[in-house]
């Protein structure tokens, strides 16, 4: 914008400027003109008076000398009474042109070289006309034509200069305001939910930077509310929650009592995480550590050993592959038992009991993949499924569990995908970058994606 105005500016300066000095500069120079034309008029005039009383060339040539312009100036006399014709001074002009302007009676100018002449006619006291020539060399027209033209093109670039420095300021009053605005949009986006705008420069400016500070304060607010909701309603919860626990103690002995014990654990853990999490005065906006982070084999042999025991109940099949070996991952403990939980929890409420499922794990150099797949009727739209936080609940929909797997992925710079498993039924495919960056897009797999296709675990 800023340079946008100067350009304006100076165009539009240009164009006064040229507007006016051109014509201003044929003005002095027709009358630069005029005034030498007029000194040589004067000059003439001079010897009207003896060319009037006599015509001796003795005397005329005297009165040419005393008008010290005899270099300058000729007299062109007639033949008078059979005398010959007389001619003071040096003649430049033609003989044609002298006897036009004699025939005519009205004075001329003619071009000769090095510059002009003037022919004034005069009338004698015999009643013949003589011609009195007056030189005007080229520099006496252009006298001061040249310094009046510098002086213009001078007072035209200061202009101009002028123009830009106040186009600049005028800009920097525009821009500075704006640039603000932009930085404090971003610092807003990145989480800093202190960034302010001071509420200055143009009106307009001045009215939208007002907006976005009533609109910061707007989101923090919210953010504060939703914050205290969301802790407040998880504190609700550890009433039933100790109930639960209570209950537990009465289940006795075995293997499924104990995996009730600790699934009442781990949600009242997960209870505490949430009221943590929504008590703290900063959003969490950091990306997440590379380095730091779980062994995603470990993770999984756990979870499907939970599973397993209601799989068994419920007929499934389970099948469980590449999680013999340690897979380090950048993804939080937690977060991947949310994840697969979130998963699994799926393939028990959205197929029947009796339909087998699988997870698979593949490591390459730069990415992890979490294969999650079943036996079951598959999800008739997998782009609606896809939408964040839109599962509808029923069949073939993943609700909002599948969110919590794409936040997981998209933290490290990997994504979700949605397909057909060789099992019959659907796969998710979690797509974990190991060196943070931007996300993969399909058809550039590598080595991971020829893995897969080798042990024939997508169809995708």
């Amino acid at each position: 914008m800023r340079w946008a105005l100067v350009k304006v500016c100076v165009a539009v300066t240009t164009m006064v400027v040229v507007a006016f000095a051109v014509p201003l500069g044929l003005v002095i120079k027709e009358m630069a003109r005029d005034r030498a034309f007029s000194n040589a008029e004067r000059q003439a005039a001079a010897i009207a008076p003896a060319l009037s009383i006599t015509t001796d060339r003795d005397q005329l040539e005297r009165v040419v000398a005393s008008a010290g312009s005899d270099d300058g100036m000729a007299v062109h006399i007639p033949a008078i009474d059979g005398a010959k014709a007389v001619d003071i001074g040096r003649q430049r002009a033609a003989a044609k042109d002298i006897a036009t302007t004699r025939s005519i009676g009205r004075a001329s100018t003619t071009e000769v070289p090095g510059g002009s002449t003037l022919l004034q006619p005069t009338a004698l006291s015999s009643g013949e006309i003589a011609v009195v020539e007056v030189y005007v060399p080229e520099s006496e027209v252009s006298n001061g034509v040249g310094t009046a033209w510098a002086v213009l093109a001078a007072v035209g670039v200061a202009l101009i200069i002028g123009s830009v420095a106040v186009a600049d300021r005028l800009g920097v009053r525009m821009v500075q305001p704006a640039q603000r605005l932009v930085e404090g949009a971003h610092e807003l986006g990145e989480g800093k939910l202190g960034a302010r705008v001071p509420e200055e420069g143009p009106n307009e400016l001045r009215l939208a930077a007002v907006a976005f500070n009533s609109m910061a304060d707007q989101v923090v607010q919210l953010l504060a509310n939703e914050r205290e909701l969301a802790a407040d309603l998880s504190h609700r919860l550890r009433t039933p929650l100790t109930v639960l626990r209570l209950n537990t103690a009465s289940l006795g002995d075995g293997p499924a009592a104990e995996q009730t014990r600790a699934a009442v654990a781990q949600l009242e853990r997960e209870v505490d995480t949430i009221i943590r999490t929504a008590r703290e005065a900063k959003p969490q906006t950091a990306a997440t550590v590379i380095g730091a982070g779980c062994d995603a084999s470990e993770v999984v042999r756990e979870r499907m050993d939970f599973w397993s025991a209601l799989a068994e109940d419920e007929g499934r099949k389970v099948r469980v592959a590449g999680a013999d070996r340690p897979v380090r991952i950048p993804v939080a403990r937690a977060d991947l038992v949310a994840a697969l939980d979130a998963l699994l929890g799926n393939v028990f409420r959205h197929t029947p009991e009796g339909t087998a499922f699988a997870v698979d794990v593949h490591n390459s150099e730069d990415a992890v993949i979490v294969l999650v797949s079943d036996a079951g009727p598959g999800i008739v739209d997998p782009e609606a499924a896809m939408a964040r936080g839109k599962g509808s609940g029923s069949d073939g929909s993943t609700g909002l569990g599948l969110d919590i797997v794409r936040r997981l992925a998209e933290s490290t710079g990997g994504d979700v995908r949605i397909g057909s498993s060789v099992l019959g039924g659907t796969e998710v495919r979690i797509w974990i970058q190991l060196d943070g960056r931007a996300p993969v897009r399909r058809g550039h797999r590598g080595s991971v994606r020829r893995r897969r296709r080798g042990v024939g675990a997508s169809r995708v």
